[in-house]
């Protein structure tokens, strides 16, 4: 097929121990799926769980160095299990949701929180301070077929070797099965999405030099360098 401008390459993520790649379709984030991250947010309780979408372009795979975006003076962390779909599917069942899983990465969930909240506050999208360029940087995959499914384990993040984030991943309020059952009840899921799936307490700003180190107990770590806006 023919096109009238240049098509562009379809993002996608390493996976360790292979030459393939993951191409990357639809990228769900999960909000509020730590107990005490809810908590500093202003939630209380299990609450429903509820989504987000971040463009696939907004992607920088294997993480290096980040651009600090336009328009905000509050840029955040939010460190995350990145869940890859192998399988699709509707109305999956959380004992079968595993079955759907290719593997799983660390990712950042950069914010424009300034922008974020002002959306909240005028009961707008938030689309303009979550779905930006460079705001998804993701480490390479673990196959589940090698590492298993992790439901427990550490996750955590340093800012310029300080430690900013620490819990476990057995802290989601919403487990990784639950989430996959609950977006296959809104949408039909296809290979190629992925979904981060919430953050741990401690999300704050950083800024222009600051370095970023996040890992994930048995599934990998991330690193990231915050540059100069372009």
């Amino acid at each position: 097929m023919a096109h009238v401008i240049p098509v562009w390459e379809i993002p996608s993520l390493a996976v360790k121990d292979a030459k393939e790649r993951f191409p990357v379709r639809r990228i769900f984030c999960v909000g509020r799926n730590y107990v005490e991250h809810q908590k500093e947010m202003g939630g209380d309780g299990r609450e429903t769980p509820f989504f987000f979408i971040k463009s696939e372009f907004s992607l920088v795979p294997g993480g290096g160095e980040l651009h600090y975006p336009a328009r905000t003076a509050n840029f955040h962390y939010e460190t995350e299990m990145v869940v890859a779909i192998g399988k699709g599917g509707r109305r999956i069942e959380p004992k079968r949701a595993n079955e759907h899983v290719f593997g799983y990465g660390v990712g950042l969930d950069m914010t424009r929180r300034d922008l974020q909240q002002l959306g909240k506050d005028n009961g707008r999208p938030w689309d303009f301070g979550k779905n930006f360029d460079e705001s998804a940087p993701c480490s390479a995959l673990a196959p589940a077929a090698k590492i298993g499914h992790p439901a427990k384990g550490a996750i955590w993040l340093k800012v310029n070797g300080k430690e900013r984030q620490k819990a476990d991943l057995s802290d989601m309020i919403w487990s990784v099965p639950e989430q996959i059952a609950f977006l296959s009840e809104y949408y039909t899921l296809e290979p190629g999405d992925i979904i981060y799936s919430g953050t741990p307490a401690g999300v704050g700003p950083v800024k222009s030099g600051d370095d970023l180190q996040a890992g994930i107990e048995g599934v990998g770590e991330l690193k990231v360098k915050i540059v100069p806006a372009l």
